[in-house]
């Protein structure tokens, strides 16, 4: 039996993921010119580390996309090969009865067709065994055909195997460069990032921006809740409209109101270097609000979910970097931000723990951000969390 593929679809699906990826290469090529134009024109600013952000950013979504083709290339080299086996298996077993045909044949001749309608004790026996000898035939025909059509389908199935393991080489090798180029990236960053530290004028600007950033934060939160309403507005409706019961709200783990002082902190080890509320500011002489704390720890610290719920949203602040908000029951939500590196993804289902991603680093520092939020009333994390689980060396 000759195996049928069709490959329109994977066809159209690589040219998409294809256009995808220029894009986003665009994109960075686009973020490169302006980070070469500042840093001729200017000392290091806070603008230039946003650039350095974005494209930092950018190349990381870039990097995951082609981490995902290989992935899906290895699936379909490994379909390939199954094919393959497959086809190979049948030709053989045609081959042995094709085989087992002829040396039958060469052995008795026609003579033992002829043999055979002979010993026929009647002319309908006869006419039967005729027609079985015709078919007979025809069959041993349609094998060898078969036989040359399953090596051709093979043939073409080990040049399209070959073209898979070139273009996967293909991949690994860009993967491998934007992998350089992020590296590149981040110490560019980092030297941009000592200079803004000594610059008091940059200070006060992020000062400023942090406060700024915040009420953007608060108007995020804002949204979430209000998207949330309007979403559990039309359940009702169309429960009502159905005549069934109103949905029960889903919950994904232990009421997030019951967890006070109990919730285990979203980095295992490090030094609260921000706590909430006023915090002053020595070097600049100035006073500021935040909005949570502040848990100095190392770049690329694993940062967990300190409870279930679910990712509503993964944003970008200029203060606050990458960001990842988490809801919970109750009208709970929580905030990760200052993270060099995101692990989920909008809309995903996070258990207690749940790797959300790495820490990053601030103007301040090597940090993780956190706060709690009930509704739109900001509340203080440590009051939430457990008070001996954080190792603080």
């Amino acid at each position: 039996m000759l195996m049928v593929v069709c490959f329109a679809s994977a066809q159209t699906d690589i040219q998409s993921s294809q256009s995808d990826l220029n894009k986003l290469r665009r994109e960075i090529e686009q973020i490169e010119k302006k980070i070469q134009e500042k840093e001729k024109k200017e000392k290091a600013t806070l603008d230039l580390l946003d650039q350095y952000d974005r494209q930092a950013n950018l190349i990381r979504k870039l990097i995951k996309a082609l981490h995902k083709k290989e992935r899906d290339l290895e699936n379909d080299i490994e379909a390939t090969r199954r094919s393959i086996r497959s086809l190979t298996k049948q030709l053989t077993s045609l081959k042995q009865q094709y085989a087992k045909y002829v040396t039958r044949l060469y052995k008795y001749g026609r003579s033992h067709d002829l043999e055979l309608l002979l010993a026929s004790k009647s002319f309908n026996q006869s006419l039967i065994r005729s027609e079985y000898l015709r078919r007979f035939s025809e069959q041993r025909k349609k094998d060898l055909s078969n036989i040359v059509l399953q090596r051709d389908e093979i043939e073409k199935e080990n040049i399209k195997l070959n073209q898979q393991l070139d273009e996967q080489q293909d991949f690994i090798k860009q993967k491998k460069k934007e992998e350089n180029t992020l590296a590149d990236n981040v110490k560019k960053r980092r030297k941009a990032l000592a200079q803004v530290r000594k610059d008091k004028n940059n200070l006060q600007k992020d000062a400023n921006r942090i406060t700024a950033d915040a009420k953007k934060l608060e108007q995020l939160i804002a949204k979430l809740i209000e998207a949330e309403r309007v979403r559990k507005l039309r359940e009702e409706e169309l429960a009502k409209a159905n005549k069934q019961p109103p949905p029960v709200p889903s919950t994904t783990g232990k009421s997030f109101v019951n967890l006070r002082r109990a919730l285990p902190w979203p980095v295992a080890s490090g030094k609260i270097i921000g706590r909430f509320g006023n915090q002053q500011n020595k070097q600049l002489g100035t006073v500021t609000q935040n909005t949570g704390i502040d848990v100095a720890v190392p770049v690329g610290t694993q940062v967990t979910s300190v409870a279930a719920g679910e990712v509503s949203l993964i944003s970008w602040l200029p203060s606050f970097g990458n960001l990842v908000i988490v809801d919970h029951s109750d009208g709970f939500r929580t905030v990760y931000a200052h993270l060099s590196e995101i692990s989920v993804n909008e809309g995903e289902k996070v258990q207690q723990k749940s790797l959300l991603g790495r820490s990053g680093e601030s103007v301040e520092g090597a940090v993780l951000h956190f706060e709690v939020w009930k509704d739109r009333e900001k509340q203080n994390p440590e009051q939430w969390l457990n008070p001996r689980g954080l190792n603080t060396r």
